[in-house]
């Protein structure tokens, strides 16, 4: 582990396992896994990374959360791989509460903003994994709150299609 990323996970640790979380908050039931446990398993891999640059505390959480995103869909893979006819794990779509999404489908469709936008899809992972508001990524991102508000409604609606279609 660089020393760097060792400090970043002792000084922000409460704020580490907070962001494990949301991440889990409406998927730890189905998962049977403890945000210790993502938090755990995350710092494990930021641990192996042979380089790591981090610019500050929320770039750190950023960083964080996308590890514990890939954390998360290992799991509901190797779930998958355990029991053959394994429910698909659903989580909440902050924006509706009556929207129900499929996590496995929700990451295969921000790949596809990934490669057409990696900006959109970084957002969007801030936003649904991490569960900060808009004005805290555009603080982060040194930019005016409506433009991340055009962005996030730009990327919201082409996930929506993009899910839909699926």
């Amino acid at each position: 582990m660089t020393k760097r990323a060792s400090e970043m996970i002792a000084a922000h640790y409460a704020e580490f396992v907070g962001v494990a979380g949301r991440v889990l908050s409406r998927d730890a039931q189905a998962l049977q896994m403890q945000p210790t446990d993502l938090a755990h398993e995350a710092a494990v891999r930021i641990a192996g990374f042979y380089r790591l640059s981090v610019n500050d505390q929320k770039h750190f959480l950023s960083l964080s959360a996308r590890v514990m995103h890939q954390v998360l869909i290992d799991e509901i893979r190797r779930m998958r791989a355990r029991k053959r006819q394994a429910p698909q794990v659903e989580s909440q779509w902050s924006e509706d509460p009556h929207g129900r999404l499929v996590v496995e489908a929700l990451d295969a469709a921000l790949i596809r903003l990934e490669e057409f936008s990696p900006d959109s899809a970084s957002l969007v992972e801030r936003r649904f994994f991490t569960g900060m508001t808009l004005k805290e990524i555009a603080l982060h991102d040194g930019v005016s709150e409506s433009t991340v508000k055009r962005q996030w409604c730009a990327a919201r609606d082409w996930l929506a299609a993009e899910l839909r279609a699926t």
